[in-house]
């Protein structure tokens, strides 16, 4: 049972890339927060700065998260709002955020996040790719788990998105290609909704070979076509009986 009495946590998504992509609302709550939450005071003083907001800020990241997020649920139930900011893009999603959520939702406190910028839609949506359903990875494990993790990604049938650094995207590549099959489609997302913005998009061997030659800088965004479903495979099958010789080349439109 939520507790209306009490104040708020408000989760703000900040522009990845363009300072206009932040939204009225975003300016207007940030502007009425009692306290703001940023995982780097100094990177978010910029926005803040842009926009006229003067709020009182404090720093709150994965190194600090887990000993100052209860004092924070204790301001809130004291009456303040309080307003959680990452970097770039919506707290939460391969930034801090989830524990305090989850702190507050348990305690019964108001939770509202605001729609508003995020690096995985715009690239997913601009791939070509399928978009109506598709999994999120966010940054694989760089030891412990990755293989493990590769490996169920084999068996994963959804439009995959993973985020990856440019000095490990060219290897990454080459792990998901060898995984995958080389001919497996895929788009590479760089520096969304900035001056620089690029997608390049290929094949899993294609793209490997290209970052092995072209050194990459800014965020990159990975998106991996799925793999054919039983259920697809199995319509396109049936297709091809019911079309016959006569209709060549209608499996093209599935």
């Amino acid at each position: 049972m939520e507790n209306t009495e009490t104040g708020a946590l408000y989760i703000v998504p900040t522009p990845v890339g363009n300072l206009e992509d932040m939204t009225f609302r975003a300016v207007k709550v940030l502007k009425e927060a009692d306290l703001i939450l940023a995982e780097d005071t100094r990177t978010s003083s910029v926005l803040l700065r842009h926009y006229g907001i003067e709020g009182r800020m404090q720093s709150y990241h994965k190194f600090n998260e887990h000993k100052i997020t209860g004092l924070v649920k204790e301001m809130i139930l004291n009456g303040r709002n309080v307003a959680l900011i990452s970097d770039a893009g919506t707290p939460g999603i391969s930034d801090p955020g989830f524990l305090l959520a989850r702190c507050c939702a348990d305690e019964g406190i108001r939770v509202f996040t605001l729609p508003g910028a995020t690096a995985c839609i715009p690239a997913i949506v601009s791939s070509g790719l399928p978009c109506d359903r598709f999994c999120f990875e966010g940054f694989l494990p760089l030891k412990k788990g990755r293989a493990t993790l590769l490996e169920q990604l084999t068996k994963e049938t959804r439009t995959m998105i993973i985020y990856e650094s440019p000095r490990r995207l060219a290897k990454t590549l080459e792990q998901l290609a060898g995984l995958l099959g080389p001919q497996r489609r895929c788009s590479v997302a760089r520096e969304i909704s900035k001056l620089h913005e690029e997608h390049t998009r290929g094949s899993l061997g294609e793209l490997a070979e290209h970052f092995r030659q072209t050194e990459p800088k800014g965020e990159i965004v990975i998106t991996v076509e799925g793999a054919p479903s039983k259920e697809h495979s199995a319509h396109r099958n049936k297709f091809r009986e019911d079309s016959g010789d006569g209709e060549p080349g209608q499996e093209e439109l599935l």
